[in-house]
């Protein structure tokens, strides 16, 4: 069986990789103005430009550091400057901010959900039909690559990854609560987002301990990726999510998680939930394709502790992202180069076996080494069937140029109720109001 391999190491300021963590708002927003040192200097793509560096902006925890480290490996010659200028959304925030001043990266990372606003304006972004995006597009899943497609035909980013879902949980913690430990028996005790949160109360009452770390990534945002339609309607692409039944399931389910009394509170990528994985402060946490790597890299310790059970419901996409190069970017050329050697079919499938970044490529579902593919971090789950599965069990929405919004005032909504004591009665009328503060509606 193939087994997956995280790269651990990121080189040190002036190495051929410099990567940059800027997290503050004021920082984002002082990147954004180009204050900062490595920010382009020119509107104009490809004017002034080192035929041999480029600027690369990405989200933190998602790996991109071991991947450009890798690619400069074996393109010596090459200078990527690396910034993880924060989360998904501050980093779409940060380059709205930088296309309107007309400073702008190389390379930019984006998240999903965020990806369509920038898609409504293609003119911001290269084509990448210019540099023969069209005579790759059949390598990916059509509802994958149809997002980063404009009205107009133009195609502004090659998907990186998509998120089949799954759940993490700890077999030390299981087995003293006189849980099942088996990866087959765990998963039977939840086919249902009902029985998940049976399961979880039956643990709380007979530990005392939390179960989950929160409600609204682990259950809502994870019940929410499994609908068919989500924040818009698939056929006429206006807003529905305040009249469909599915996201209003979805959204109740994660307020009876979050009054059930079996969370840890605690909200993903903090401090708190870093600890949590390391002390064992809940059992079960969301596990996405591409959270391996930051449960493994943020608890290192607690190798073979952990396995992996299937998400209730079975099947869903949770992220993906897209690399996209704005239209004045310095060094356009490089960056597609480094965009068409990361993100060919067998590089893909290498990022898989390296990081758990599920590809987007569907020739290399049934390639025995992804199909083999186990990790020992995680008690040697066989994580590439786990994965496969879940996204081969996709029914696909259509994702709006409000869907980020929209998904992040629902989840604050849970998590008031979740964290703040809020009420859950008002819970639902409260999120439907601040969204439509929150873009117009």
């Amino acid at each position: 069986m193939a087994q997956r391999r995280v790269i651990a190491t990121i080189r040190e300021e002036g190495d051929v990789v410099n990567v940059r963590r800027i997290i503050t708002v004021g920082a984002i927003t002082a990147l954004s103005a180009g204050i900062l040192t490595g920010c382009s200097n020119s509107s104009q793509g490809g004017s002034n430009a080192d035929a041999n560096s480029f600027e690369f902006w990405s989200f933190t925890g998602i790996g991109q550091g071991e991947q450009v480290e890798a690619y400069t490996a074996e393109n010596p010659d090459i200078t990527i400057d690396l910034t993880e200028v924060g989360q998904s959304g501050e980093t779409a925030q940060a380059l709205t901010t930088a296309l309107a001043g007309g400073q702008v990266p190389d390379l930019v990372l984006i998240q999903g959900d965020e990806l369509p606003r920038f898609v409504a304006n293609p003119g911001n972004f290269h084509d990448l039909r210019e540099f023969g995006a069209d005579e790759i597009a059949d390598d990916y899943l059509d509802w994958v690559i149809e997002q980063p497609t404009a009205e107009g035909g133009e195609i502004i980013g090659i998907p990186t990854d998509v998120g089949g879902m799954a759940m993490a949980y700890r077999t030390d913690l299981f087995e003293a609560a006189g849980f099942p430990t088996d990866r087959d028996e765990v998963s039977a005790l939840w086919p249902t987002w009902d029985d998940f949160i049976a399961t979880a109360e039956k643990y709380t009452a007979a530990t005392g301990e939390p179960f989950m770390d929160n409600a609204s990534t682990t259950v809502f945002y994870q019940a929410v990726n499994q609908v068919s339609e989500k924040y818009y309607d698939n056929d006429t692409r206006e807003l529905n999510f305040d009249t469909n039944p599915q996201v209003k399931e979805a959204f109740e389910l994660g307020i009876e998680a979050a009054t059930s009394g079996t969370t840890a509170r605690t909200p993903i990528f903090t401090e708190a939930w870093t600890a949590g994985l390391q002390n064992g402060a809940f059992a079960v946490t969301s596990a996405p394709s591409w959270m391996l790597g930051s449960i493994e890299s943020n608890a290192p310790d607690t190798a073979g502790l952990w396995d992996i059970a299937t998400v209730p419901v079975g099947a869903g996409n949770w992220g993906g992202s897209f690399l996209a190069i704005p239209a004045g970017a310095d060094n356009p050329e490089a960056a597609w180069e480094y965009i068409k050697a990361t993100q060919s079919p067998e590089s893909q499938l290498g990022h898989f076996l390296e990081s758990g970044s599920l590809p987007t490529t569907p020739e290399v579902y049934d390639d025995p080494e992804l199909l083999g593919t186990t990790d020992p971090f995680f008690s040697d789950a066989p994580i590439g069937s786990i994965y496969t599965e879940s996204l081969l069990g996709v029914d696909p929405f259509y994702i709006g140029p409000d869907s980020g919004v929209i998904g992040a005032e629902l989840q604050a909504a849970i998590d008031n109720v979740d964290y703040a004591d809020g009420d859950p009665a008002a819970a639902w009328d409260a999120a439907v109001t601040n969204v439509g503060n929150a873009i117009g509606g």
